[in-house]
């Protein structure tokens, strides 16, 4: 990171945190420790047990804004995921923000990889659609957030309009989410897969299936970066000591979005790692907040 710009990042915070700033960067147990309310409904998009939501309902009447929000992890159950994000749900509802906290099917589960992961974040997305007015939620105001795997969850999800007719991914309607916010995403499939296989232990096989003739481009369907333009703007925040997803990986995608047309900035979160920016009690989530915040045009 440019000094001046890690200067400028490092004043900002301590304006919000004070000398919470000096708290040491956050590791993996500290992440696998998060945890936050009970949600406000649990709701079922699939029959197997990893295809539901929570939602957290702020209090009020609504409308209210959404974030759909999904949990990394690095596309296993071994790594937490679900539970630890109702710690960011619980400080989003408290805002009166409304969380659509999204469990899906990994490559360790039944159904899960290519294409059974990115169906189900189709299923999650239809199943807010057919809830939305149920539940006084604004869809016209609605951003998508995910860390690490969810991360290239979500950067996904803004591209799917784009997926070809012959891909079993396709589908004729959908509900668009414009807004991305990548929390350490690992989202460039083709551009990554050395950076996935080192930091995940993942091959392209489990995350974009096998080619075939029908389909001989594995990441025509699957990788956000093949996805774009799309009308998207995407803010890729990334931890100044992220060895998980380092915060070039997020300037890169950046550049990549940003040459064919989309919107695309990147927020270097000084002295923070992979986890801290999903714990809403660390000093990063008082960057990431405001930047939810603007994504849902909220003051």
């Amino acid at each position: 990171m440019k000094p001046r710009l890690r200067t400028l990042l490092a004043a900002l915070l301590c304006s919000f945190g004070g000398a919470a700033t000096a708290a040491a960067p956050m590791k993996l147990a500290d992440y696998l420790a998060l945890s936050g309310p009970a949600p406000t409904a649990k709701i079922a998009y699939g029959s197997a047990p990893s295809q539901y939501v929570e939602l957290f309902r702020p209090a009020g009447d609504g409308p209210f804004p959404v974030v759909v929000l999904v949990h990394g992890g690095c596309w296993t159950i071994k790594f937490g995921g679900i539970e630890q994000m109702r710690n960011l749900a619980g400080a989003l509802a408290a805002q009166g923000i409304a969380v659509w906290n999204v469990e899906y099917r990994r490559v360790d589960e039944d159904g899960g990889g290519y294409p059974g992961t990115y169906q189900d974040m189709h299923g999650a997305l239809e199943l807010l659609g057919e809830h939305a007015g149920r539940h006084k939620l604004d869809l016209e105001r609605i951003v998508a957030v995910g860390h690490s795997a969810g991360g290239q969850l979500v950067q996904w999800i803004a591209g799917r309009a784009r997926i070809a007719p012959s891909s079993p991914l396709f589908r004729t309607q959908i509900l668009p989410v414009r807004q991305i916010i990548s929390l350490g995403g690992l989202a460039d499939l083709r551009h990554e897969a050395a950076l996935i296989k080192s930091s995940c232990g993942r091959d392209t096989v489990q995350l974009a299936g096998v080619a075939s003739s029908a389909r001989p481009d594995i990441f025509s369907d699957t990788n956000a970066a093949d996805l774009m333009p799309n009308g998207s703007n995407t803010v890729l925040i990334t931890g100044e000591f992220d060895t998980v997803s380092p915060p070039r990986v997020a300037t890169d995608y950046a550049a990549r979005a940003r040459a064919a047309g989309d919107s695309a900035s990147v927020i270097v979160l000084p002295g923070a790692s992979h986890y801290d920016e999903v714990a809403a009690g660390s000093p990063a989530f008082q960057l990431v907040l405001p930047a939810i915040r603007k994504a849902l045009g909220l003051p």
